[in-house]
């Protein structure tokens, strides 16, 4: 017999799929919020954390490693084919290619800084969550999501910052940037916390599961070990 998709771990899947792509999108525009400079992407990223909290709460680590995998090669393969159309010559009527180039034409140190921080944030955020849930015997659940993020979000941009603006912009301002970032998407996470709260206690009641990884594999390449 085999295994039926659950309907709850797809659409988490999709929607982390999604928020990747749309931040990475988003992060070309660089906004202003009670006169802090942030990129665009802040308002999405700090969601496929959330959801990665999700899913190593209910589903466990392996499933959460299914879903990062999953997340990086959908975010290569749309930047792979942005870069191809961006290479492609526009047609003579069409006026829109410097701002679509502007957008989609990212730098190979970019892209290469945010699949690599994506990776290394990701994997700690639901390395921390299966470690915590099995040390505190699954209590605690708001310590947990928070400490995850914390450590994962700041990996992530302990790595993006300095790999895709390190020399471009000077050691002091790159620090406060890093900073910035980190103390934000944190604090993101703890305001939305009640929503995640109800969100995995709801997905856990529908599911009828709460996985505990004992006696798993942290080896992040074991893709089929699901």
């Amino acid at each position: 017999m085999k295994e039926k998709v659950s309907v709850p771990f797809m659409l988490l899947g999709i929607l982390f799929n999604v928020c990747l792509i749309t931040a990475n999108l988003l992060e070309t525009k660089v906004i202003q919020v009670f006169g802090i400079s942030i990129t665009a992407g802040l308002l999405v990223f700090p969601i496929s954390y959330i959801i990665n909290d999700c899913i190593a709460e209910v589903w466990g680590f392996k499933k959460a490693r299914l879903i990062i995998w999953s997340g990086f090669a959908m975010n290569f393969f749309v930047v792979a084919v942005a870069q191809i159309a961006v290479a492609l010559p526009a047609a003579p009527f069409w006026k829109g290619e410097e701002g679509f180039n502007f957008v989609f034409g990212m730098a190979p140190r970019i892209v290469v800084a945010s699949l690599t921080a994506f990776l290394v944030g990701s994997f700690l955020n639901a390395y921390v969550m299966s470690k915590m849930k099995l040390a505190s015997q699954g209590k605690n659940f708001s310590a947990r999501a928070i400490w995850s993020t914390v450590v994962g979000e700041t990996a992530d941009s302990l790595i993006f910052f300095p790999l895709a603006f390190g020399g471009v912009i000077p050691i002091k301002e790159l620090a406060i940037m890093m900073g910035i970032q980190i103390i934000i998407k944190s604090m993101y996470e703890v305001v939305i916390l009640p929503i995640t709260i109800k969100v995995v206690k709801a997905i856990k009641k529908i599911e009828g599961t709460d996985v505990y990884d004992e006696d798993i594999s942290y080896n992040i390449l074991k893709i089929k070990d699901i």
